[in-house]
């Protein structure tokens, strides 16, 4: 059964998309204050917590691919994807409080093996979330600008769970009696949250039934043949440098207001500002896309980004705090545009395969998605590790020249260079709507004489 092109109801949307507030909240916690939870909390070195993040981003990316095979091969009355949304919910709650209560070991070899297990515990759960969900996209519209729309919703909430993430870690730690009871409330608080979001979606979205993979299509056979996709491949690329310097960005914040500013405090203002901002330009992203294209928004959102980033390297150390918080509004612009659209730009190059296949391989597609992601985040985080190493960064004390500069340099020309990598690739990116709508055509011909055939889709 084709997924239906025509509008879907506001439930449907609302009841997908509330999935990703907790899906963010994720996100946020470990991109923005998981490095620093170990080295300021937990006591652990910054290059050691580096490669922890790193093993645990490797572990969660290889593990990504699986479960996106198996979903894809999933049939229940519930459907192929939120079988796994059901049961990856409740370890999530528990491996999130795993992670964020630090065990006090003494010996270093003995917190780096509770962080590597706490961390591959907590990314596995997230997985068997994720994959299927982020999979269940393309499967409830085909159509070009709808999609655009539910990615919309979907981001719309996603912001509001980086809002929660970046706004209220801080106060929840501190309205505790010391870091590590706050952190532990941390972890219990926001994997509740991750909890109830994934169960509305279960209860709230009914997925269309889509064609069986082959039999005979293999693990590996399936994930190589996903790279013959040249639209996918390109924005799979550009997501990634994105993600990266998103990564990069959001992780060096706290340091910068920290010890550039001696106020870490401000962070939460800064985040504040730069996450409501972006989510109020959501929306019209979505408008503007609908009528200038996704790849020119989402090229403009990237070198906004981009841009701020380097701004605040090159004054925001030596001008007031106030200009760093105005140029978070720019940076927020930006940002706002590079999030619904590369995931409704993923969903269109998805048909090109179901046309060149007859397949629906969703599963497949996004467990690649997601795999070039983390992997791209870990790198992004052991980079930033590795100049905190290099520069001589210590926890917790005033930093040296030469440590300021390195946080300052991660955050401006790092990142910067990241998103500019990615807009050089967006650029070849071939899919538009009129290009996308000439593959449905092609689809409803090719799905037309399998009816004629008698060929079963199911």
């Amino acid at each position: 059964m084709e997924p239906a092109s025509k509008k879907l109801p506001f439930k449907v949307k609302a009841g997908f998309g509330i999935c990703d507030l907790g899906g963010n909240l994720f996100f946020t916690v470990i991109a923005f204050w998981l490095l620093n939870y170990l080295t300021d909390t937990v006591g652990m070195a910054a290059g050691m917590a580096g490669i922890v993040i790193g093993i645990g981003k490797i572990w969660d990316a290889v593990t990504d691919p699986v479960v996106g095979y198996m979903s894809d091969r999933t049939r229940t009355k519930w459907g192929r994807r939120r079988p796994y949304l059901f049961a990856g919910s409740f370890p999530l709650f528990v491996a999130m409080i795993v992670m964020f209560t630090n065990p006090k070991f003494e010996s270093p070899t003995s917190l780096f093996i509770w962080a590597v297990v706490s961390f591959c515990f907590l990314c596995t759960a997230y997985t068997l979330v994720n994959i299927p969900y982020s999979a269940m996209t393309p499967e409830l519209t085909t159509d070009f600008n709808e999609r655009t729309t539910l990615n919309g919703y979907r981001f719309g909430c996603a912001i509001v769970g980086t809002l929660l993430g970046a706004g209220a870690t801080l106060p929840i730690i501190t309205a505790f009696p010391n870091r590590n009871m706050g952190f532990t409330a941390v972890g219990a608080i926001f994997g509740g949250l991750m909890m109830i979001t994934a169960l509305i979606t279960v209860f709230t979205v009914r997925e269309p039934e889509q064609p069986r993979p082959k039999p005979e299509d293999g693990f590996f056979k399936t994930y190589f043949s996903v790279f013959k996709n040249k639209p996918y491949v390109l924005i799979l690329l550009t997501y990634a440098f994105n993600v990266m310097g998103i990564t990069v960005v959001s992780g060096i914040m706290v340091y910068y207001f920290k010890y550039i500013y001696n106020d870490e405090p401000k962070t939460t203002l800064a985040l504040l500002i730069l996450l409501v901002v972006a989510m109020l330009s959501i929306p019209v992203s979505v408008v503007v896309a609908k009528r200038t294209g996704k790849k020119a928004v989402y090229v403009f959102g990237m070198l906004m980004v981009a841009a701020s980033a380097m701004t605040v390297f090159l004054f925001g150390h030596t001008w007031p705090m106030t200009y760093t918080f105005v140029t978070m509004i720019f940076a927020g612009i930006g940002l706002g545009a590079t999030m619904a659209l590369p995931y409704a730009m993923v969903c269109d190059t998805i048909e090109c395969d179901y046309l060149e296949t007859g397949e629906r391989r969703e599963g497949a597609f996004y467990g690649i998605w997601t795999f070039v992601l983390k992997i791209g985040q870990a790198m992004a985080i052991g980079i930033t590790s590795l100049i905190l190493s290099i520069t001589g960064y210590v926890p917790d004390v005033a930093q040296t020249p030469a440590a300021q500069f390195g946080i300052r340099l991660i955050f401006g020309p790092i990142s910067a260079s990241l998103f500019i990598v990615a807009v050089v690739i967006l650029l070849f990116y071939p899919l538009n709507e009129q290009r996308y709508n000439k593959v449905l055509d092609e689809i409803r011909l090719m799905e037309a004489r399998r009816e004629a055939e008698g060929a079963p889709i199911l």
